[in-house]
């Protein structure tokens, strides 16, 4: 039986994994709880899962806590579901430890690849993901060696504005960019998906992940969203994830890899799906992507400054102060000014500070009629 942390336990990814662990308490138990403000669901589920009272912690109280839990000898896998920066410390701390890291939380992977990279490689930890196209990929992968790999390819919905040209977006509404054909999601990763920003992040997730390079991972726009990820391999053939969504499938996966579960989560009923789609992206309606390719090419700080950049830009868009088009603007001018490298969580939330700093300047300037 393996023993797991659950950081972000009353978040969506940490409901959905005490769900799992719920149907399974032959295969896991669960010693550790933090929650970032939700004292009362905590709680609730301390006493269901019988975690001891000093391992249910609040995080925003004790945010040290994060890390000393993910470090606890007797906790097999961490699930790192913390939303933000708060989450670095955590994944730093498990892979130190030699730990299984379930991983969603995407700032560690995107502004602190570099840090996380050499605390695997001091531990010895394992990282397997839980957003469900990384977790595709991973379980593609599971079908070659990696000479074999020729590339990754990663799926998109294409979000509400798919098909639209550059100038039919000039003049789209808070509201509009909200209004996803898919998925229902908070604001921030709505407008992200909007503007392709999402993907772009999920390319550099890639890279830190599996370490392809990037001229070797591609995004194609898949509207039914239902496959999540394919690897094409040298021979030609291609491997892909299918599903229904339902997280509930990558998170069992994450915690139990490599065996499954042996209950269906997302399984299609086959005779109820018409067709499958795919398109390019248009990287001159939707730049953010472009971007993100251009900030994970770089390295060193430069991912950190376009996430801490759209962050400031999207709050921006949602807030009435710049149009939808000016999001890539504001997160280019960040990344122009240059970046630095990042060699610990100092550096890393530095790199962040600036990239609010700058994203703040370039939004006053437009607002001002500067530049």
């Amino acid at each position: 039986m393996k023993r797991v942390a659950i950081l972000g336990s009353t978040g969506s990814v940490g409901t959905q994994a005490l769900d799992v662990i719920g149907r399974h308490r032959d295969r896991w138990e669960v010693v550790a709880l933090a929650a970032g403000a939700n004292a009362e669901l905590l709680e609730r589920q301390r006493v269901e899962f019988g975690v001891a009272p000093d391992r249910a912690v609040v995080a925003r109280e004790r945010p040290e806590v994060l890390a000393e839990l993910a470090a606890l000898c007797d906790v097999d896998v961490v699930l790192n579901a913390v939303v933000g920066f708060a989450g670095l410390p955590a994944t730093l701390a498990a892979l130190e430890h030699g730990k299984r890291l379930a991983l969603a939380n995407k700032e560690s992977l995107i502004s602190g690849g570099p840090v996380v990279a050499m605390a695997r490689a001091r531990g010895g930890g394992e990282i397997v993901p839980v957003d469900s196209e990384h977790s595709a990929l991973y379980q593609a992968l599971r079908s070659g060696a990696p000479r074999e790999v020729s590339r990754l390819i990663l799926t998109a919905s294409g979000g509400p504005f798919r098909g639209r040209s550059r100038a039919e977006l000039a003049d789209v509404t808070v509201a509009d960019a909200l209004n996803h054909p898919t998925w229902t999601m908070g604001p921030k990763i709505t407008v992200d998906s909007s503007t392709l920003m999402n993907k772009g992040l999920e390319v550099i997730e890639a890279q830190e992940l599996f370490g392809v390079g990037y001229d070797r991972i591609d995004v194609v726009v898949h509207p039914q969203s239902i496959i999540h990820g394919m690897v094409e391999f040298t021979d030609g053939a291609t491997i892909a994830q299918l599903s229904m969504p339902d997280m509930r499938l990558p998170i069992g996966l994450a915690l139990g890899a490599p065996d499954r579960l042996d209950e269906p989560f997302g399984a299609i009923d086959w005779t109820k799906l018409s067709q499958f789609t795919f398109e390019a992206p248009d990287l001159g309606a939707f730049p953010c992507l472009k971007l993100a390719y251009a900030a994970g090419r770089a390295g060193g700080a430069a991912p950190a400054l376009l996430n801490g950049a759209n962050e400031i830009a999207v709050a921006a868009f949602l807030a009435g102060v710049i149009p939808w088009t000016a999001i890539p603007e504001v997160v280019d001018a960040a990344l122009q000014e240059g970046a630095g490298n990042v060699d610990d969580v100092a550096s890393v939330l530095e790199a962040d500070r600036i990239a609010r700093e700058r994203a703040e300047k370039a939004i006053a300037n437009r607002t001002e009629g500067i530049g």
